[in-house]
């Protein structure tokens, strides 16, 4: 062969060689290192590792176990930035913000009791001219509202009169607060005075500016002294009456401020405060009525319209608040899902404050500052709890056990047994049907199908075996229940333990 073309070949497949050497420790710009698994383990018994995929005895793959999960404390899981996107994992934080409580409910808008007015009758009489012929009728300070006929008026007069002719001030002063008494006004006292003419009527004017209400009177009706005739209120300043829980009631002081809004007045608030606080709780409703004051300048507020309010309350103390979206809520504990940075995850136990509108104080549990996971946060969760649970079954799993169980069947050549044994909570394993091979040094010769019995069982590696065994007098079902102290009862008559 000619030596040149040897040569050649030869310089070739080195140079393809050293190529692939350096493929293999040089990864170039669209190479990609996908992570192996450090070690498999056996579902059933954490303890059992392996250095490559594997079964156990029952037939379950062992779990490959990744360098993420390595040295990360009990519950933490590692999420890739590729499958947080899929899950669609939210991140907020931990803020501590000063907060007031907001106490929302709805209220309805009525006169304010302070400055109405109510007009009543002074004196008997027929009232000749009424000005006022509606509920809702505005009226001026000052204007006639009604004119009364009344015969003691006309007897007061007569009396004030033959006062001024006796020239006594005792009787004078007398006859003329008489006069007053029964509310004729100083300017028709004065004009009896200067004309000395009896005027059969009186004029009542209004004492203030404000709406009719409650009108319960009518032109030419009797009237009997102290009948209630109708009121004056002003719209200047409104009440709205609203109710709160029970158990917001402690929260709320008279002053608090209050904002109200109406349906149909979008863009509109009106700022008040709470008036009063009332001193009793609805039996049926179990609520507690407040009374809201409100500025009305406009008097566009009107008795009886419909009003949401949210009342400001508390002092406005900083408190360390999260999204109430976030927080996992179990009945028996509450949880947030805290993002560890590098992808990982961990579930914490958190103690809940107040409700702060979309978002609620945390007590213990987590520190201002810190990432929680405020959506996926259920999936993230249950997969921490049951890594959680899964570490700690690591670490207090033991070798033998003990429990109750029927055979089945059994092969006294191959020294197996097919027991139906009760659950081991050592091992948190259910009730269920299990192959066991039996020790070398247990007597297996008096066993039969059907019998009750009480065994310990070893693990060793992937396989379970029988190293001792008591037989029951009574079937599996109505046997005692096996404790720890079955491992120092005296077996003599019954047991064939593993005398290897």
């Amino acid at each position: 062969m000619n030596k040149p073309l040897i040569l050649s070949a030869l310089l070739l497949a080195l140079g393809a060689g050293g190529g692939y050497l350096a493929a293999r420790h040089l990864p170039g710009e669209g190479a990609s290192v996908q992570k192996q698994p450090l070690y498999w383990v056996n579902p059933m018994d954490p303890r059992d590792r392996r250095d490559g995929p594997a079964k156990d005895n029952m037939g379950m793959d062992f779990i490959p176990v990744y360098e993420e999960k390595q040295g990360g404390s009990p519950g933490t899981v590692t999420i890739s930035p590729q499958i947080q996107q899929n899950l669609g994992v939210r991140l907020a934080k931990v803020e501590r913000l000063p907060v007031h409580q907001q106490i929302e409910t709805v209220g309805y808008v009525g006169y304010d009791e302070d400055r109405l007015e109510a007009i009543n009758a002074r004196m008997a009489g027929w009232i000749r001219t009424l000005a006022i012929k509606s509920e809702g009728q505005k009226v001026a300070k000052g204007s006639l509202i009604y004119e009364l006929y009344a015969p003691d008026l006309v007897n007061a007069q007569h009396e004030y009169l033959l006062a001024l002719n006796t020239s006594n001030p005792l009787l004078l002063r007398a006859a003329e607060g008489k006069l007053k008494s029964l509310q004729v006004p100083a300017d028709q006292i004065a004009a009896l005075k200067r004309t000395r003419q009896v005027s059969e009527t009186i004029r009542i004017y209004a004492p203030s500016s404000g709406y009719v209400s409650e009108l319960k009177v009518r032109e030419g009706q009797y009237v009997e002294p102290a009948a209630a005739l109708f009121n004056i209120s002003t719209l200047q300043q409104v009440w709205v009456s609203a109710e709160v829980f029970e158990r917001q009631a402690s929260q709320l002081k008279i002053g608090d401020p209050v904002t109200m809004t109406l349906d149909y007045a979008p863009g509109r608030q009106w700022q008040g405060r709470v008036d009063y606080l009332y001193p009793t709780l609805d039996a049926v409703t179990r609520t507690l009525k407040v009374r809201l004051r409100f500025n009305n300048p406009d008097e566009f507020l009107k008795p009886n319209m419909f009003a949401k309010v949210s009342i400001r309350s508390g002092s406005g103390a900083p408190q360390t608040l999260v999204p109430s979206e976030a927080v996992i809520r179990t009945g028996s504990q509450d949880r947030l899902v805290l993002a560890l940075g590098d992808g990982g995850f961990k579930s914490v136990a958190v103690t809940l404050g107040a409700q702060f509108g979309d978002k609620v104080a945390i007590q213990s549990g987590v520190e201002p500052g810190d990432e929680i996971v405020s959506s996926a946060q259920f999936l993230l969760d249950s997969e921490s709890s049951i890594d959680s649970d899964f570490q700690r079954m690591t670490a207090v799993r033991p070798q033998q056990v003990w429990t109750q169980g029927e055979i089945q069947t059994l092969d006294i050549g191959s020294r197996t047994l097919s027991v139906s044994h009760q659950p081991i909570p050592e091992w948190q394993w259910p009730a269920m049907e299990m192959d066991f091979t039996v020790a070398g040094g247990v007597d297996i010769s008096q066993l039969k199908q059907g019998q009750a019995l009480h065994l310990q069982v070893e693990q060793e590696g992937d396989e379970y075996r029988i190293v001792n065994i008591h037989i029951e007098d009574a079937p599996a079902s109505k046997a005692m229940p096996v404790t720890d102290d079955m491992k120092g009862m005296d077996h003599s008559q019954h047991e064939m333990g593993d005398k290897s």
